[in-house]
């Protein structure tokens, strides 16, 4: 069975406007899967939705929601009722403020679990039932290990992953013997678009095209996520952040949060 055959004909790729969504939206395309792009942005999409065309000659979709609205998970439903969705990407999710909790309105915060936890559990509910039914199908959930323990000024970002992860984890446990593959795929500093605003927003960037320090190519997490779609239930990209997960996990919960907070402020040049 190809790849196609599998996880096709069509995937959903939710956050595919830029960085990881739309290098994973490319790489199913190249291997012959057709592609609904997902995000807020339409006419970046089309933009990505039209090379994709052009490159791999597969059929494409341009979905423009936000995930945040609370209607976000009925509309892309509707508006992918006549397709075969053999693969849900979520790749959508990231924080662009790095703020603390209280200096943001409340709204911010429920508006990120809407799009972190509420959606794509709602998408997973929706298209997995015919994947099940047709004993074929992936659903690869992006995760973070900001999710790996609490810190400062991610207070609502890094519990929306400790939830993903769990929730992929536990997906997997009930569909893997059912034929379809499960995946929390957990990053760390990956060097895309808005990462690089959000640090040349901070100073720690003199500009945009600059590469951050110590951060994963797309290429490289793409490439990690396509070798381990069915490696389930959990793969961590990167032999650093294996490492730093393996550590995290042989401390206490406290010890875990007290280092968390430590490297929070060593990227902030604090301390």
């Amino acid at each position: 069975m190809t790849f196609a055959d599998r996880y096709g004909p069509w995937a959903l790729v939710a956050g595919a406007s830029d960085g990881v969504g739309a290098a994973f939206a490319e790489a199913l395309a190249e291997r012959g899967v057709n592609v609904v792009l997902l995000a807020r942005r339409a006419s970046v999409l089309d933009e990505i939705a039209a090379g994709i065309r052009e490159r791999t000659g597969v059929a494409t979709r341009v979905l423009a929601v936000d995930l945040a609205a609370e209607t976000a998970a009925a509309v892309v439903v509707e508006a992918t009722r006549d397709l075969e969705v053999g693969m849900l990407a979520y790749c959508a999710g990231a924080d662009p403020e790095f703020k603390p909790f209280l200096a943001q309105p409340i709204q911010t915060a429920e508006a990120m679990l809407r799009r972190n936890c509420l959606v794509p559990m709602q998408l997973s509910h929706h298209f997995a039932g015919d994947m099940v039914t047709r004993g074929r199908g992936g659903i690869v959930i992006f995760g973070s290990g900001a999710g790996f323990a609490g810190g400062p000024n991610m207070v609502a970002y890094s519990a929306s992953k400790a939830f993903d992860m769990v929730f992929a984890e536990a997906l997997w446990t009930e569909l893997h013997g059912k034929g379809v593959d499960v995946l929390g795929l957990i990053l760390g500093k990956t060097d895309t678009p808005a990462l690089r605003r959000l640090e040349h927003s901070r100073g720690q960037i003199a500009d945009v095209d600059e590469r951050p320090k110590d951060t994963a190519s797309v290429d490289d997490v793409i490439a990690e996520a396509f070798d381990n779609i069915a490696n389930g239930p959990t793969w961590i990209v990167g032999e650093g952040m294996r490492a730093a997960a393996q550590m995290l996990g042989s401390v206490s919960r406290n010890d875990a949060v007290r280092l968390i907070v430590q490297a929070s402020a060593a990227s902030m040049g604090e301390g």
